[in-house]
């Protein structure tokens, strides 16, 4: 149980495991079992090679996030902000899977993006996923944006790309508001989302992660655990 009276909590990759979408860095994860997937998140490999966005397409048409719901890892997380401890939720997911729970849109900071919103990297426009998939599906390998022919890219933050600055400074006042930083499902080996560890640490708030593998800020953490998230979220948040 955590008793502080504000949290800032982290998720990544493993929290949505249970809900049937693979982490990246785990044992069964999309890189570790096919490692050159990792073309498909590096914003110029994407745009020098129709082979890659054909590739990441066809991923984009499988991947179990449009059916996806959430699991009680989320939904704790919910239950945090109605306990009124929530400052925020910075999450590295793309899936959606926290709105979906009914975690409050103002208080969920996207630090990677979405996939359920598709950008044109020419004109900047912005469609629904909604919008393309029906596209894929009919056998447009790579579609194209519709008003200028621009090279179309799922509106999430690939290797290359640079995050959004709002988003960013959205997540860092979450975690300054903060008594304690809670990290979930993260390998925590990725910038800037890692640095707000960093952030939390230096102003000495206790951190605790929570995640199946190692991370390079286990011995920094006030508490460690290894245990299943969506067992054991639930019982981190519930109030005696």
């Amino acid at each position: 149980m955590i008793d502080a009276e504000r949290i800032a909590v982290l998720t990544g990759a493993g929290i949505s495991t249970a809900s049937g979408i693979p982490d990246f860095r785990g044992p069964q994860g999309v890189w570790t079992k096919n490692p050159a997937a990792e073309a498909m998140f590096d914003i110029d490999e994407y745009v020098d090679s129709r082979e890659v966005r054909v590739a990441t397409w066809k991923h984009r048409l499988a991947v179990p996030a449009w059916t996806a719901e959430p699991n009680p890892g989320h939904l704790a997380l919910v239950e945090l902000e109605r306990q009124g401890r929530l400052t925020g939720l910075i999450t590295q997911n793309v899936d959606g899977l926290h709105q979906k729970a009914g975690s409050s849109p103002s208080l969920v900071h996207e630090l990677h993006g979405t996939v359920w919103y598709v950008d044109c990297l020419q004109c900047g426009r912005r469609i629904p996923m909604a919008d393309v998939l029906p596209r894929l599906e009919s056998g447009d390998e790579d579609p194209a944006c519709e008003v200028c022919g621009g090279i179309l890219k799922s509106a999430t933050v690939s290797f290359g790309q640079s995050l959004d600055r709002e988003v960013l400074d959205r997540a860092v006042a979450a975690t300054e508001a903060a008594d304690l930083f809670l990290a979930v499902g993260t390998s925590l080996q990725v910038y800037p989302a890692a640095g707000l560890c960093d952030l939390a640490l230096n102003a000495g708030k206790p951190l605790i992660i929570l995640n199946a593998q190692p991370t390079p800020y286990d011995e920094q953490a006030t508490i460690v655990l290894r245990t299943p998230i969506e067992t054991t979220l639930p019982d981190l948040v519930t109030l005696p």
